[in-house]
């Protein structure tokens, strides 16, 4: 067995989980306590291993902002299709084909003749415009830091003159953030994305703790990674502490990664950005720097669509609910029905992060049955 799989095995251990949440249970003793994460990551592990079944019934563990394709506002997406219908070759990650607007999908546009390609790295974007000088390579890139960064590093040099970049990239505590000061809505811990620590590094919680009072501990995406944050999480509650913890130090150091950060500086600048389903958030955008104005998209090709209200969603679609955490994927109406990972029609379908589909393509039947309904 190599180092990665012994790893594996010590993450998945039975004995470890059913260790942990004996804890859990005597350490919540029937006390009300509620938890978000923000990270469809986490949602994947919570859900595809049934640890919500496990946990006692007065914990509540929800998933808040995680996805960046449910957050990609449509006004985005039309400017992608604009784009490509100008003649140049738009590129992108799988994830953003099948998102539906008011204007079509990008899988909708490459249907009718346009020129929308996949790729699995914004590499492949690069090489594309280098491979074909004589053609407009824009790569419209969605994500949060954990996808930004790689981006950023194109800009380390000059991109050839052919290539641009539409950028659709957010920033993750400033949404957790909007949603704390919007109010109404009563988390007692949060559980921090490790993939985006590992760029922003642990220290970009630390705002939880000391101005809201919450709890924050930095997670891995294994179960028992999922469950020792949750312990630790529940351990404050009980005793009335609001501190920052590290639980994914194999991967995530305090100050984060120095170079992505530097990288991410001299690329991006921060603006107020609109997320589908929550709203303008104030700076919570990492859109190009006036320095590369002549490899921005929207600059380049003359687009910029405004949001399209609060919500940005199909009619009856109460994806807007499920983003914050408001109510659990069965509650809507469409869910499995009208909207399923096969036929998606609200963006929380869409991508394999998104908690609709996590729900639909991992949920026990007895969990979905039981959430049906349910408040949030």
């Amino acid at each position: 067995m190599d180092e990665i799989s012994a790893l594996d095995a010590v993450l998945r251990d039975r004995r470890a989980v059913r260790h942990l949440i004996e804890d859990i249970h005597k350490e919540v003793d029937g006390r009300s306590i509620r938890l978000m994460h923000v990270c469809g990551s986490h949602e994947h592990t919570v859900t595809r291993f049934g640890l919500r079944a496990l946990l006692p019934p007065t914990l509540e563990l929800i998933s808040g902002p995680g996805c960046p394709v449910c957050v990609c506002g449509t006004a985005d997406i039309r400017e992608a299709i604009d784009i490509a219908r100008k003649g140049a070759v738009l590129t992108t990650f799988g994830d953003m084909m099948r998102d539906r607007t008011p204007w079509g999908s990008l899988e909708s546009a490459r249907q009718e003749g346009l020129d929308v390609r996949v790729v699995y790295s914004p590499l492949d974007a690069l090489r594309l415009a280098r491979d074909n000088p004589t053609r407009e390579v824009v790569f419209f890139g969605v994500g949060f830091e954990t996808t930004a960064a790689p981006v950023a590093s194109l800009f380390q040099e000059t991109p050839p003159a052919n290539f641009s970049l539409l950028a659709s990239f957010k920033l993750t505590s400033p949404a957790v953030a909007a949603l704390l000061d919007a109010g109404g809505r009563s988390l007692q811990g949060l559980v921090c994305p490790g993939h985006v620590s590992t760029i922003v590094g642990a220290v970009d919680w630390k705002v939880f703790p000391e101005k809201y009072g919450v709890p924050a501990v930095v997670s891995g995406f294994e179960p028992t990674d999922l469950l020792l944050a949750t312990r630790a999480l529940v351990r404050q509650v009980r005793s009335g502490r609001a501190e920052l913890e590290n639980e994914y130090t194999r991967l995530v150091r305090f100050e984060g990664n120095p170079a992505a950060l530097r990288m991410l500086r001299e690329a991006f600048e921060v603006r107020d950005s609109f997320w589908r389903g929550v709203g303008v958030v104030p700076r919570s955008g990492l859109f190009l720097r006036e320095v590369w104005r002549d490899h921005d998209a929207r600059a380049r090709f003359g687009v910029n669509h405004e949001p399209q209200g609060d919500k940005d969603l199909p009619k009856g679609c109460q994806c807007h609910k499920v983003v914050v955490g408001d109510i659990y994927p069965p509650q809507c109406p469409l869910f499995g029905t009208k909207c399923t990972p096969q036929d998606p029609y609200g963006p929380c379908m869409v991508s394999v992060e998104g908690t609709c589909y996590i729900w639909q393509r991992f949920g026990d039947p007895r969990m979905l049955q039981a959430y049906q309904g349910r408040g949030a």
